[in-house]
């Protein structure tokens, strides 16, 4: 487990002496272009990576196992036989399933500092 932000500081020399050819800076970087970019929230609890600039997304197959359902029949059951669609025009639509991508990462904790609250139980 690692934070991005931290890369260069915690896991760089680590990871580049188990064969990592990338910079930090080229997995994380606050002001450039960066792997960061292309990892996304995926339908609101996933994770999924950006692999084409057409919008081509890989996750894990539980993340849009609700999506699959919705597009199964009993004549196409792409649950259990899977799904190609051969060009854009045959993708299947997904109303409602998001993809939100990481604009701006800041560190908030000195402008709203934590409050010691009491719970009674």
């Amino acid at each position: 487990m690692w934070l991005p932000i931290l890369l260069d500081q915690l896991n760089i020399t680590d990871m580049r002496a188990n064969g990592f050819q990338l910079t930090a800076e080229d997995v994380y970087s606050v002001n450039k272009s960066s792997m960061k970019d292309a990892v996304v929230q995926f339908g609101g609890g996933c994770t999924a990576e950006l692999i084409s600039n057409k919008g081509l997304l890989l996750t894990n197959h539980h993340c849009g196992y609700g999506s699959i359902q919705s597009h199964s029949s009993i004549q196409h059951n792409y649950l259990e036989d899977g799904f190609w669609a051969m060009n854009q025009s045959e993708e299947l639509v997904c109303p409602g399933l998001t993809a939100t991508f990481i604009v701006n990462m800041e560190d908030v904790t000195k402008k709203n500092p934590c409050r010691n609250f009491r719970y009674n139980i």
